[in-house]
């Protein structure tokens, strides 16, 4: 999917991220807010921190004024040139919670564009198209794998091309994968450097990724193959192309994934991202994290790459203890610049 050709850069925006607004359960939200080229939000709604303002709740000087209220009704108020609502929150389990029903039809009214990065498809269901054809409006479903006819297994065609491919990995799940790419996207773009990238997660999609799929949906079998097709292509316009990592090689749930992108993408350098803090896997208590150097072993024993550096949750003074590759901090004020460097050192 790539919502830049269906949306004009910009585009004014609501994000519904109720209840989770500033955490890790809105980290499609607070990417999008931060973020987004595709979608300027100019309101947020959270009726558990309404009140605030987008800036404040993210701890972001970089985040413009965005208001963060409380209902759809003080939304539309807020922002009545709005054309989309992005739905920036996945709940447990998947479905649509019954209290955002009326909110999406609120929004669709309104002349709003739905983009859902729910697990259920809103476009698939009768009574959701039937409303957006009455309200002349679209629905998107980031999650929607490819066309079967569009799948295919990896045959090492990203073994070959000419771009620069660095893909980010992790120690872990919500560590910061999506941000350290796109953060080094950015460096990249400010450094003069021709790069494209490529998002594997709705949060890649809906900030505006050259080319992207949500990679957990799409069949084990194919998801190498998907993954080169996406670097291939975005290769061909670029000479760095930065591929946005899921989970982690040494994780009991998700390693399935993340050896397929590692397969599939065939970067030519590794950054890996790591919170040291953290001692035991998110939603998974009872598995440890394994660490960076643990997995700086398990990335090169399986494929032919080079871990370049690590994007650390840490202050940037305790790094030299922490690790034995370069690393930094995405958030610090250089700290995209010193992780393109050891990039760059390790080509």
């Amino acid at each position: 999917m790539h919502l830049s050709e269906a949306f004009e850069h910009n585009t004014p925006s609501i994000v519904l991220a109720e209840g989770e607004f500033g955490r890790t359960g809105g980290k499609t939200a607070n990417g999008v807010v931060a973020h987004s080229d595709v979608f300027d939000a100019h309101a947020v709604i959270d009726s558990t921190c309404a009140a605030s303002d987008a800036g404040a709740v993210l701890d972001r000087d970089d985040v413009s004024d965005v208001p963060v209220v409380d209902s759809m009704d003080d939304a539309l108020e807020a922002a009545p040139e709005a054309e989309a609502l992005v739905i920036g929150v996945a709940p447990a389990g998947g479905d649509l919670p019954d209290s955002w029903v009326e909110d999406i039809e609120q929004a669709m009214r309104a002349g709003c564009d739905v983009v859902s990065g729910l697990h259920v498809f809103l476009s698939e269901d009768e009574e959701w198209r039937a409303l957006a054809d009455d309200c002349d409006v679209e629905l998107f479903d980031v999650r929607k794998p490819p066309e079967t006819a569009d799948l295919r297994v990896a045959d090492g065609r990203s073994l070959d091309v000419d771009a620069a491919v660095v893909l980010t990995m992790g120690t872990d799940c919500a560590v910061g994968k999506r941000t350290t790419t796109f953060e080094l996207y950015r460096a990249a773009r400010r450094a003069g450097l021709d790069a494209g990238w490529v998002a594997t997660g709705q949060t890649g999609l809906m900030i505006g990724a050259d080319r992207g799929v949500v990679i957990d949906r799409v069949p084990a079998d194919f998801a190498s193959g998907v993954v080169e097709d996406l670097v291939c292509a975005v290769a061909e316009d670029h000479e760095y192309v930065f591929v946005e990592g899921q989970a982690a090689l040494r994780h009991h749930a998700y390693a399935g994934v993340t050896l397929s992108l590692l397969h599939g993408a065939a970067p030519d350098a590794v950054v890996l991202v790591d919170d040291p803090s953290r001692e035991t896997r998110t939603h998974f208590e009872r598995l440890s994290v394994a660490g960076a150097a643990a997995e700086q072993r398990a990335i090169e024993a399986l494929s032919d790459t080079t871990v370049a550096a690590v994007s650390t949750w840490a202050d940037e003074a305790d790094a030299p203890d922490l690790y034995d590759l370069p690393a930094a901090n995405v958030y610090a004020h250089d700290g995209p610049e010193k992780l393109l460097s050891a990039v760059q050192d390790a080509l």
